[in-house]
């Protein structure tokens, strides 16, 4: 593995510097290459001989500092209830959580399983981990029972917190009956670990009780001690387990350590959505609108911000609960000064709102923009740069800073980025690495492509908070990142990108989505801007399948505006197509699909215009917002799923069969 080179190393330990050690590190940056005979990774560390707490890092170091009244923060429920939470506030809950967890019997190295939503006790049972030792591992609220299970069950959890219910879409959804179900058994029967079930109440629902096992939060934490004894761990010390969805097998487990991941948390954070002048950081309202489960959230909505001081916004609901404007309706209240989202949002927001953002919001608060998730179609770029930057013209060149950041599970924390700082910007471009930091893009051998070349993505100098194994699998680790680059010591992202003349870099999607159509390959990234940028579009999912004349051909599942949609069910039932008044995933996609694919064929090219255009009501979405394009192929073909575990939006699974089967 090649090694970080002095700089990088003095980089980093500038940035570690920016945080609170209660014992200085000894060798800021060690690593063993992999060992490909052997099978084993690499073995990365960072900070060596150095201890620190998290959760201090995050709370009591600004309380110590005096700015315990300040705001760290704004909750807001989906019902419209709001709480405002300050750093002193913030300690006593973390303190009482973590008090109440060892009385659980949590101790460091423990494992416990979060199942909630988006809640102010979510950020503080994370924090209380963090305080004694323990290792969080967050699973989205909307997860199945048997997602949950097999996450409960790969960490050995010794606890899971959960809650009776969660507001979702005007309603309370049922949470407790799918915890139940993941951990029915528990450590006591020996089905897994679990000894204790921690749940919160928030919706008031009635549920099911094991007597023994199940603890209500209120009736626990909020009776426990509001000062705790921090103890510092060693760097390395494992903090939490991120779960990710490969395209086959079982969801990896991403190890994260204290040291080297938090110093690339606060140091991107700051770099990425702080105000340039030091002297006007008070006034940042920083909003990352990413579930607390999503690795987005744990770096730039709880260890990030918090780190730093910063005030934020914590949202439960779904940004259409009770209108599509709730979003606009929360950066004014709060006056949000950074706003991160993902492209799929905005895609959403462009349909909800074709004329633009009414006038009755006031936006002028807003700062930055950023977006994460997947590249960002320059369309929907464009739409957010005028509706929320203030770049009426639609020029790159003018409004706020726009960072697309390109990041992954894995590394943590921003790999590519745009700097707040640049002078002109490219809709839909990652542009280059930050700093203390490395990228290529090479074929197959290892050597680099030429600009407007499709190849690997790999970092060649990593960050601190690179993740450092695949829970009990270091095999895995080892397979899926660094085997194929192993002489090199390069990391492998498992994206394709090019080079354009600048130089900078264009993210084309996950390498498996690459499409190739009579010798000619092309990425699916670049078919749905396509698509997207048509006004009927609101979202597009592009996937390759079997053809025996040309290799694959292109298929693409469209979801269409409100009023395209209208206009389509009515052409339709004029056709015949329909009689009994169905909706738009009860009916074939005729007109459609002819209008787009020549849209297709003037935007790119008649090479990449789709051989099936299928409209259907959603496409299939991790909860970081990632198109799962490998199920649209496996729907299409009539193959077995993979891996649906990480979709945030598993209904639509059986939604697009129907409308398949209606063909």
């Amino acid at each position: 593995m090649t090694a970080a080179t002095p700089d990088r190393i003095a980089f980093w330990e500038d940035a570690a510097r920016r945080l609170e050690w209660a014992e200085p590190w000894h060798t800021a940056h060690s690593c063993t290459p992999a060992d490909l005979e052997a099978a084993t990774p690499p073995e990365i560390r960072w900070f060596d001989g150095g201890k620190l707490n998290a959760a201090v890092n995050c709370v009591d170091r600004h309380v110590a500092a005096g700015r315990g009244e300040k705001v760290a923060l704004h909750f807001e429920g989906e019902r419209g209830d709001r709480l405002a939470v300050t750093y002193a506030d913030l300690a006593r809950r973390v303190a009482q959580a973590a008090n109440a967890l060892e009385a659980l019997g949590v101790r460091k190295g423990d494992r416990v399983v979060v199942y909630l939503p988006v809640l102010v006790e979510t950020v503080v049972i994370t924090l209380a981990c963090a305080r004694i030792g323990a290792v969080h591992s967050l699973v989205f609220g909307g997860f199945s029972a048997e997602a949950l299970r097999f996450r409960v069950e790969d960490t050995g959890a010794k606890l899971l917190v959960t809650t009776d219910g969660q507001f979702r879409r005007g309603k309370a959804v049922p949470v407790k009956e799918n915890a139940d179900a993941a951990v029915r058994g528990g450590a006591a029967e020996g089905e897994n670990a679990i000894e204790h079930v921690l749940v919160i109440r928030r919706t008031g629902s009635e549920i099911a009780w094991t007597p023994g096992r199940d603890v209500w939060w209120h009736e626990l934490v909020d009776v426990q001690p509001e000062t705790h004894e921090a103890e510092a761990f060693e760097a390395e010390t494992p903090l939490f387990i991120m779960y990710t969805s490969g395209t086959t097998g079982k969801p990896k487990g991403l190890v994260h350590t204290t040291g080297g991941y938090l110093t690339q948390a606060s140091w991107s954070h700051e770099f990425l959505f702080s105000n340039p002048d030091p002297s006007l950081r008070e006034s940042d309202v920083h909003w990352c609108t990413a579930d607390l489960a999503w690795v987005t959230a744990h770096t730039y909505e709880i260890y990030g911000p918090l780190s730093n001081g910063v005030t934020q916004v914590i949202f439960e609901g779904t940004p259409n609960t009770p209108h599509p404007g709730r979003h606009f309706e929360i950066i004014q209240r709060y006056g949000v000064t950074s706003y991160y989202t993902a492209p799929t949002l905005v895609r959403s927001l462009m349909g909800w709102f074709p004329d633009g953002v009414p006038a009755q919001y006031d936006l002028a608060s807003i700062r930055l923009l950023g977006t994460v998730g997947e590249a960002v179609n320059p369309e929907a770029w464009r739409w957010l740069r005028s509706n929320l930057g203030r770049d009426s013209g639609g020029d790159a060149g003018r409004g706020v800073p726009m960072v697309d950041t390109w990041w992954q599970s894995e590394t943590g924390a921003t790999v590519l980025s745009p700097r707040p700082t640049d002078a002109t910007f490219k809709p839909g471009c990652a542009t280059r690495a930050l700093p203390g930091l490395a990228t290529d893009i090479v074929d197959d051998d290892g050597i680099r492509v030429a600009p407007g070349i499709q190849g690997n993505i790999v970092v060649t100098e990593s960050g601190p908070a690179m993740a450092r194994t695949v829970w009990g699998d270091p095999r895995r680790y080892l397979d899926s990142y660094w085997r194929k680059y192993a002489a090199q010591g390069w990391f492998l992202a498992g994206d394709g990108a090019k080079f354009d003349d600048d130089g900078d870099t264009w993210i084309l999607g996950r390498t498996d989505d690459v499409l190739n159509v009579s010798g000619h390959r092309m990425s699916t990234i670049e078919i749905e801007s396509a698509l997207v940028s048509h006004p009927a579009v609101v979202e597009a999912g592009v996937c390759p399948v079997s053809d025996v004349t040309t290799g694959h051909a292109i298929a693409a599942f469209v979801v269409l505006t409100a009023e395209a949609a209208r206009a389509h069910l009515a052409r339709d039932a004029e056709d015949g197509a329909t009689s009994d008044g169905g909706s738009v995933a009860d009916v074939p996609a005729l007109s459609v699909a002819d209008a787009l694919r020549a849209h297709v064929a003037k935007e790119i090219g008649p090479i990449a215009k789709p051989r099936e255009v299928v409209v259907v009501p959603d496409v299939p979405k991790t909860r970081s917002g990632k198109i799962m394009r490998r199920l649209l192929t496996q729907l299409f073909e009539g193959t077995a799923l993979g891996d649906t575990t990480s979709l945030q939006n598993e209904p639509c699974i059986a939604e697009i069969e129907k409308v398949l089967g209606a063909r």
